[in-house]
């Protein structure tokens, strides 16, 4: 799952984050102390958005807290050139309340449930902090993926299925080769002390999967999403 201690610096390790749905002690105690946190930046100018409107066609739109990510207008001011898979360590309902909290301090773009549903919580536009690390929060766009790394009953078929589709359409967008340097694991950020996607994660399967996908369309990429 997308960490607290968002845009780099200073972390605290995933099974601090959640725990039946709330956000642990020592992820309130960074916030209590007040004020922005070390890593975090401004917010960028806001350019104007259409409310609801989904980088992903059929996605949900649910917003995350703005706390949770920084405004941007990306690809023009960070390229986009990766994917991070994440793994929530808890259910859909934990995860988006998380992501909704102010204090929660991270969030991802988007969530995949178990059954298909995709979930968009932040725009790819914007910094979402899911990394742990400023540099690829500003770079990647992130996608969570509901379930548990020690449980691959959790991966299911729709699940693989519906997040390929949607790693396929960010890797148009931004023409990201679909490839394991490009499409990485929140262990695989440097710097990261999380384990997800876990050794359960398939990454033949995905990889796969998401190339399927992206050559069903036969264009290497799609246009930036309308409306903003």
């Amino acid at each position: 799952m997308g960490e607290s201690g968002g845009d780099g610096g200073r972390r605290v390790r995933r099974r601090d984050l959640l725990l039946g749905g709330a956000v642990a002690a020592g992820a309130v105690g960074l916030v209590a102390r007040g004020g922005r946190l070390p890593w975090e930046r401004p917010s960028g100018p806001r350019r104007p958005r259409v409310a609801g409107a989904v980088d992903f066609a059929g996605a949900r739109w649910v917003a995350a807290s703005p706390a949770n990510f920084r405004w941007a207008d990306r690809p023009r001011d960070y390229a986009v050139d990766r994917v991070v898979v994440h793994v929530t360590q808890g259910d859909y309902g934990s995860a988006v309340a998380a992501f909704r909290d102010p204090g929660h301090r991270a969030a991802a773009h988007y969530i995949v449930r178990g059954d298909g549903r995709v979930t968009q919580l932040v725009r790819e536009l914007d910094v979402a902090f899911h990394a742990g690390n400023r540099e690829y929060n500003e770079r990647s766009v992130g996608i969570e993926h509901e379930g548990f790394v020690d449980r691959p009953e959790d991966f299911t078929d729709a699940l693989y299925a519906a997040s390929a589709r949607l790693a396929a359409a960010v890797c148009r967008r931004y023409r990201i080769p679909v490839d394991r340097e490009h499409l990485i694991g929140h262990s695989e950020v440097p710097g990261a002390d999380h384990t997800d996607p876990g050794r359960y994660w398939d990454w033949d399967r995905y990889l796969r999967l998401v190339r399927g996908a992206h050559a069903e369309t036969g264009a290497s990429r799609s246009p930036a999403p309308t409306p903003r």
